[in-house]
C-alpha cells in the first residue's frame, strides 16, 4: 500500500506580506496542490512570491462537497496546503471538516503557524491574556446576539470576538446592556498601514471611530467578569 500525502495547515498574511514564513513559503512550492478559500485571494498571494501551483476551491458552506477530491488526491500519496484568505485555516475560516476527514483517514495532519488576527490582537490588546475565550463571530441579529452575550457574560477569561465593521455599532449596543461598562479593545487593520487599536470600554468605544472606518472587519476584545 502506498504512503499517503500530508495535509499542510499553512497560515498565509493577514495584512502585511512579509508576515509570511520561510517555511509557508516552502511548503506552498512542494505540496502538489492548494485548497484555498478562494482562488482569486490565493493566485495573488502566489503570483507576489513566483509560485504557481494548482488551485482547489475549498470553501463555507460547500466544504463537503470539495472534501472526497482533495482526501482522493492525498490518498494517491501528494501532499496538500490548505490555506484560508488570510490568517490561519480552521480560526473562523473554513477547515475544520477537511481536517477531520484527514485525521479519520490516517492522513497527516501538520501546522504550518504563522500570522493570526486573535493572537495579533491579544498580543497587543493591553488585556488579560493568562485566560482566552475565543468566540468567532457572534450572531447576527440583535436578539440572537444578546442571548448568546448573556451566556458568556460570567466568563472571568477575556472574550475576543470577529466582527464585520458594519455590524460594529450594533455590537457595542447589546454588549454595553449585558456587560455594562467593561474595558475592551477594537482591533482593525491589524498589520495593514492603518491598523489601530482602540482602548477604552464599552461606553466610549462606538463614540471613537467614525463613519468612514466602519469597513472591513476587527477583532474586539472584551475583559472577563
Amino acid at each position: 500500500m502506498s504512503q499517503k500525502g500530508r495535509l499542510f495547515i499553512v497560515s498565509t498574511p493577514i495584512g502585511n506580506l512579509q508576515d509570511i514564513t520561510s517555511r509557508a513559503l516552502q511548503v506552498l512550492n512542494e505540496v502538489e496542490a492548494i485548497a484555498c478559500e478562494d482562488t482569486r485571494q490565493t493566485v495573488k498571494l502566489l503570483n507576489v512570491f513566483g509560485l504557481k501551483k494548482r488551485l482547489i476551491s475549498y470553501f463555507q458552506p460547500r466544504e463537503k462537497q470539495k472534501i472526497p477530491l482533495i482526501i482522493s488526491i492525498l490518498e494517491q500519496g501528494k501532499d496538500i496546503a490548505l490555506v484560508s484568505d488570510a490568517g490561519t485555516p480552521g480560526i473562523s475560516d473554513p477547515g475544520f471538516p477537511l481536517i477531520k476527514a484527514a485525521i479519520d483517514g490516517g492522513i497527516e495532519v501538520i501546522p504550518v503557524p504563522g500570522p493570526s488576527a486573535l493572537t495579533a490582537a491579544l498580543s497587543a490588546a493591553g488585556l488579560p491574556t493568562h485566560r482566552v475565550l475565543f468566540i468567532g463571530f457572534p450572531p447576527v441579529k440583535r436578539v440572537g446576539l444578546k442571548n448568546f452575550l448573556q451566556k458568556v457574560a460570567e466568563e472571568e477569561a477575556t472574550l475576543v470576538f470577529f466582527l464585520p465593521m458594519r455590524k460594529f455599532k450594533q455590537f457595542i449596543e447589546v454588549a454595553r446592556e449585558v456587560f455594562g461598562p467593561r474595558e475592551a479593545v477594537l482591533a482593525r487593520e491589524i498589520t495593514k498601514i492603518h491598523e489601530e487599536f482602540i482602548r477604552g470600554n464599552l461606553d466610549n468605544l462606538a463614540s471613537e471611530l467614525p463613519e468612514d472606518r466602519l469597513k472591513g472587519e476587527a477583532t474586539i476584545l472584551i475583559r472577563g467578569k
